[in-house]
């Protein structure tokens, strides 16, 4: 019998920076590197802007905004019912995948409900623009004042300015069939598509962390898992790993320069915990990800979260370590930190490094 290959940490830190273009920067498109990320997190509206940023070569604002304009790249509610932003290409794929996952888990309401509040706020969506506020007057009171669920009932995308650089506004939504022009796939085809992105942007990874990442059961996704060929290694804990065949695996010694990360990046909620430590140690867990869900913008230093950053009501950018860090990496960091505010100009951002938390 064939032995499986183990992976240590850092050859599993190293697959996945690779494959999140966190290696290397590259050139690509908006669109293309959306696709490669597999789904980028939306709920801070700069975070698709700077996750592109730090990922490609010479990225600039415009091109993904350019992208939703034309309608490449979306907008949506989305796997584990939060923004995200996904290639156009992909997005009804993976909604025939999440979606009825989701609806089906919509605590005390039947499925024939479910089905008679789909039609009714897709057929709003299809007519014209509506609101989260319009949407959940035509559902939430019958799906038991659960509005945030009413979000799963139909594929609904968001209209500009929602999902550009700075909009903070209210969202407006239209049926993902008038702005695309295109139906929900099968449900086989979603799962495989969802199953060939997610382990190209996160391999290896069990299954339980591409369930957790997208918030589906294995029976939304078992016809993916059949249809993809897939290899098998195991992590130093003896746990199965799925992995495309061929897909990059670096040394774990390979440099990893420092970057700087988005509130809510994917490339730490892709994993059901305890694996987010290949990129964020355990004793930084808490700090990084709170209670209440937030997830804090950090900085990657030899791969692994080392600092957190922010910017302040003073419109500075705020470096805080999170470990006692080397001359070197300081100055790395500092670069890096630079460039990001460059990134910002117009908001003259200033940059500061405090000293490391002394809860670490």
């Amino acid at each position: 019998m064939a032995v499986e290959r183990v992976l240590t940490l850092r050859e599993l830190n190293r697959a996945l920076l690779a494959r999140q273009l966190l290696l290397e920067r590259r050139k690509l498109g908006a669109q293309e590197a959306v696709e490669r990320l597999c789904a980028v997190q939306a709920q801070w509206p700069q975070s698709p802007y700077i996750a592109l940023w730090t990922r490609l070569i010479g990225f600039r604002k415009e091109q993904l905004t350019r992208a939703l304009e034309e309608r490449k790249v979306v907008k949506s509610t989305l796997f584990r019912i939060t923004l995200h932003m996904t290639s156009a290409r992909d997005y009804p794929f993976f909604v025939a995948a999440w979606l009825r996952a989701a609806r089906d888990t919509t605590p005390r309401v039947t499925s024939q409900k479910l089905d008679e509040l789909s039609h009714r706020v897709r057929a709003a969506a299809m007519e014209g623009p509506v609101t989260h506020e319009q949407v959940e007057a035509l559902a939430s009171t019958e799906m038991g004042g659960l509005r945030w669920r009413t979000r799963t009932l139909t594929p609904l995308v968001h209209l500009l300015p929602s999902g550009t650089w700075s909009h903070y506004g209210r969202a407006h939504l239209r049926a993902m069939e008038a702005v695309l022009g295109v139906e929900v796939p099968t449900r086989e085809d979603g799962a495989e598509r969802l199953v060939r992105r997610y382990f190209a942007a996160f391999g290896p990874a069990t299954q339980q962390d591409l369930l957790r990442f997208a918030g589906i059961r294995v029976s939304d996704v078992r016809a993916g898992l059949e249809r993809v060929e897939l290899r098998t290694f195991r992590d130093e804990r003896g746990r199965v790993l799925l992995d495309l065949p061929r897909a990059p695996l670096p040394d774990g010694d390979t440099e990893a320069p420092v970057r700087f990360l988005p509130k809510w990046d994917s490339a730490l909620l892709a994993y059901a915990p305890p694996e987010r430590t290949r990129i964020l140690p355990e004793e930084l867990r808490s700090t990084v990800i709170r209670k209440n869900g937030d997830v804090a913008p950090t900085v990657l230093v030899d791969g692994f979260v080392a600092a957190t950053w922010d910017v302040g009501a003073k419109r500075n950018l705020t470096i805080s370590p999170l470990r006692r860090l080397t001359k070197p990496e300081r100055a790395e960091i500092d670069d890096e930190g630079e460039r990001l505010a460059e990134f910002f100009r117009g908001d003259e951002l200033a940059l500061r490094t405090g000293p490391a938390s002394p809860a670490t």
